[in-house]
């Protein structure tokens, strides 16, 4: 099967949409299907083998200087420069906003497709994919749905379309762009074939805005690449180690776990608590892990690239990132499971269903400092029970949540859509 998925890139930064379409893409090369991974926006970044194509499609840099410079949209003179891989990986480098405070206008524009100010992008696209000639063409999140509409009258292909936590970046859009572009997620979602969700949670979330019912929107669990990753032995002290490892972001809920971790070592006092913390950070987000580390001491171990990120993961006792918002993928968890740590996650988004899933962690109840220290506390004073937990969730990563499994599921409703058009 010919597979045409069209991902973001996120500015140079660590994305988990990124992570998880990756890896899928991978894993369905490896099964022998023939995939083009389409970069959109900008190209993307991951810590696994790179499977993306060069190409990079609606890039950032043109798109932006089309709105700042309308007359570039009449032209196509500077395209081959602006759309090039290398300036956009270059521009990348330095941090560019991807706020949704700040790209409300931008957004707009490009979720309104060919009857926005991006046609002559949207054209360029269907160049592309008519090349390719896929049987399927899978959007990464339903901000791409205006590409459905075009994709299907100019292909006659099934359009698959992924969610992905889009709608937290929607949600924090300033009007009138917030309200518009829920009109034309809603309006152009008739034209997808196929949604799919990480989760169910995420489905019912979505499927209001959608215009559909939850009960049509299938669910494929994230799953990762396990290569190289190993069970770990803790600290192998009498010391407790709390580990955080996402995105340094506060709707990541870094300072509610902090918070818990004041809590815990205020009660164990003698006993050595530490927090340590990996992430990718903007200069935002530096000062945000700088305000919670003068709170609360912690050890910041930096972005680490995958073979330091298994060495991390392998040295926790315990794992948490108490998001703040309904998360949809709950890769870092998925990820410390599969290392044989013990996760406690809040009672919202995926994780109740990966928690139930995987039997390797334990709730506690959204942004609640005191609870979530309460459950490291039960970690902390029984280390079989946790290291119980721990194989728990590891024996069920191996088996259920990785990449392979993830494609293989994914394949089938490819293959089901395919015979509804028959």
């Amino acid at each position: 099967m010919r597979i045409a998925y069209i991902t973001a890139g996120a500015a140079g930064t660590i994305c988990g949409n990124c992570l998880k379409d990756n890896a899928l893409a991978a894993a369905l090369i490896e099964a022998g299907q023939d995939v083009l991974l389409l970069p959109a926006y900008t190209p993307i970044r991951t810590d696994e083998a790179d499977v993306s194509d060069r190409r990079v499609v609606f890039g950032g840099v043109n798109m932006y200087l089309q709105a700042r410079r309308p007359f570039l949209r009449r032209s196509g003179l500077f395209d081959r420069i602006l759309d090039h891989p290398g300036l956009l990986a270059w521009v990348s480098q330095f941090g560019v906003d991807t706020q949704p405070e700040k790209l409300g206008a931008m957004t707009l524009a490009t979720m309104q497709g060919e009857a926005g100010p991006h046609a002559r992008e949207m054209g360029k696209l269907i160049a592309v994919l008519r090349d390719f000639r896929p049987d399927v063409v899978h959007l990464t999140n339903s901000m791409f749905v205006c590409m459905a509409g075009p994709v299907r009258r100019e292909l006659s292909a099934p359009v698959v379309c992924s969610l992905q936590g889009e709608d937290y970046f929607l949600a924090h859009l300033p009007e009138p762009y917030r309200g518009r572009c829920f009109e034309l997620l809603r309006r152009c979602a008739a034209d997808v074939d196929l949604f799919l969700a990480p989760c169910r949670d995420h489905a019912a979330a979505l499927a209001p805005r959608l215009g559909i019912g939850a009960e049509e929107i299938p669910a494929v669990m994230p799953g990762i690449a396990l290569d190289g990753f190993r069970a770990g032995s803790g600290s192998g002290g009498p010391e407790f180690v709390v580990g955080y490892l996402a995105r340094i972001a506060e709707e990541k809920g870094l300072h509610v776990l902090a918070a818990a971790v004041a809590k815990l070592r205020a009660a164990n006092a003698g006993k050595t608590i530490r927090l340590r913390v990996a992430g990718w950070r903007g200069k935002k987000e530096a000062r945000y892990l700088e305000r919670v580390a003068r709170r609360v001491p912690l050890e910041d171990m930096g972005y680490l690239e995958r073979a330091k990120k298994i060495e991390f993961l392998a040295s926790l006792d315990a794992f948490s990132v108490p998001a703040a918002y309904g998360a949809s993928k709950g890769l870092y968890m998925i990820e410390a499971l599969a290392a044989g740590v013990p996760a406690v996650q809040p009672r919202s988004g995926i994780f109740p269903e990966l928690t139930a899933a995987t039997g390797g962690g334990i709730l506690c109840e959204p942004g609640d400092a005191d609870d979530l220290a309460a459950k490291l506390q039960l970690l902390m004073d029984d280390r079989g029970r946790a290291r119980a937990i721990g194989a728990r969730g590891r024996a069920a990563v191996e088996r259920n949540f990785h990449a392979g499994r993830m494609a293989a599921e994914t394949l089938a409703l490819y293959e089901r859509q395919l015979r509804q058009l028959q």
